[in-house]
């Protein structure tokens, strides 16, 4: 029997909208958690998706892993945010019949679909990170920000250096309920096993350097790439995503005399990231600003046993890959200081194999999507 048909016998089952800017096949965190949580919420609530197309295009509806989901047509992008009167008028149609709706933030359009919506249902905000960069876009926004987070009934946070860092959810700390991402190990055996970075090695003796996320500023790809330039390890550096700033970081690859030894993998899709997560030696999270607020590429290294270097930075980063016991942590902006991250974890494979042995435990522990979707559950359906 169905866990549904045991959840649904004889009980009217509850409506979750799950809203946010962008969903699958779009490869990115808030992403997956987004797809998660309607993958796992599909068995306890009439659940629907609503989010905005990557690009320009009229509004399309189909179906992702047996979850409706509605790519709301856009006219392209302003300061990082889909234009969307579609999303608006969608949002207004389908919130209407929710009991819950869950807004995936930062997506400033979704606060202004609810302000306008009139929907006096419960909603439920996950909080992903701040609005860091765009200063003119925040101060048109902050009000409708600030609006949002007093009508939300829960605010979900991964950490409470999310809460902490934040001075936008200080006010309203009692709403904010702590429920970390997941991730499921088992997942990540469903994979090619092929071996997509060493394929493209230079040197196929050399250690294998893995980040995977997109190329814009919060990254830090520009200082990996400093930091590589200066190691002494042989090693080579695989970036695989795409970014605004992928043509410069080439630039600069060439500039530095490192370009043989850095691979731009561009887009890669789950199963061969995967496989790359699975094959690196290790992995490096550079992000420099705090619109980087948990980093779930972290576990996904992690769960495949590789230890991680990330940065100090004073979100939930630092919280997930431990320093000193999963790898190690650097401070934001230090080249040199990441070179030395680096050098120490290439040169000594007790060290890694050490490392990556904690990280894969961390995950089990900490981390098991099973128990993280079951605390989301209780918070959408509004379960003691």
């Amino acid at each position: 029997m169905k866990r549904t048909d045991i959840v649904t016998r004889g009980v009217a089952r509850p409506r979750l909208l799950i809203a946010g800017k962008a969903y699958a096949p779009h490869i990115g965190g808030i992403e997956t958690v987004m797809q998660q949580t309607a993958e796992y919420m599909r068995e306890y609530a009439k659940t629907k998706v609503l989010c905005c197309r990557d690009d320009f295009g009229m509004t399309e509806r189909i179906k992702i892993g047996r979850v409706p989901v509605t790519y709301a047509g856009s006219l392209g992008t302003l300061a990082s945010c889909p234009v969307s009167f579609s999303f608006i008028e969608e949002f207004r149609r389908k919130v209407m019949l929710a009991d819950t709706v869950e807004l995936h933030l930062p997506f400033p359009v979704a606060d202004l679909a609810l302000l306008l919506s009139g929907y006096k249902g419960r909603v439920v905000v996950a909080w992903h990170s701040d609005i860091v960069r765009q200063k003119t876009m925040l101060k048109l926004y902050q009000p409708l920000m600030k609006w949002l987070l007093k009508r939300a009934d829960v605010i979900l946070t991964a950490t409470q250096a999310h809460i902490d860092s934040s001075s936008y959810l200080q006010p309203f700390r009692e709403k904010c309920v702590i429920v970390p991402y997941g991730i499921d190990p088992a997942a990540y055996e469903l994979r090619p096993h092929l071996t997509p970075l060493a394929s493209q090695l230079y040197d196929k003796s050399a250690k294998k350097v893995l980040f995977t996320g997109r190329l814009v500023y919060y990254k830090g790809a520009d200082v990996l790439l400093e930091a590589f330039a200066n190691l002494q390890t042989n090693a080579e550096l695989f970036f695989a995503g795409t970014g605004v700033l992928e043509d410069e970081l080439k630039m600069r690859a060439e500039v530095l005399g490192i370009a043989e030894r850095v691979h731009f993998l561009g887009r890669r899709l789950t199963p061969e990231l995967r496989d790359m997560f699975a094959e690196c030696d290790l992995f490096v999270l550079p992000s420099v600003a705090n619109s980087e607020a948990f980093g779930i590429v972290q576990l996904e290294a992690m769960v495949n046993g590789k230890p991680v270097i990330n940065t100090a930075l004073p979100t939930g980063v630092p919280l997930v890959s431990i320093d000193g016991e999963t790898g190690l942590t650097v401070p934001p902006k230090d080249a040199a200081a990441l070179t030395d991250a680096m050098e120490k974890l290439l040169s000594d494979d007790a060290l890694r194999a050490q490392y990556g042995k904690a990280a894969r435990e961390r995950v089990l522990q900490a981390y098991s999507l099973e128990a993280v979707m079951e605390k989301t559950r209780k918070v959408l359906l509004n379960e003691d």
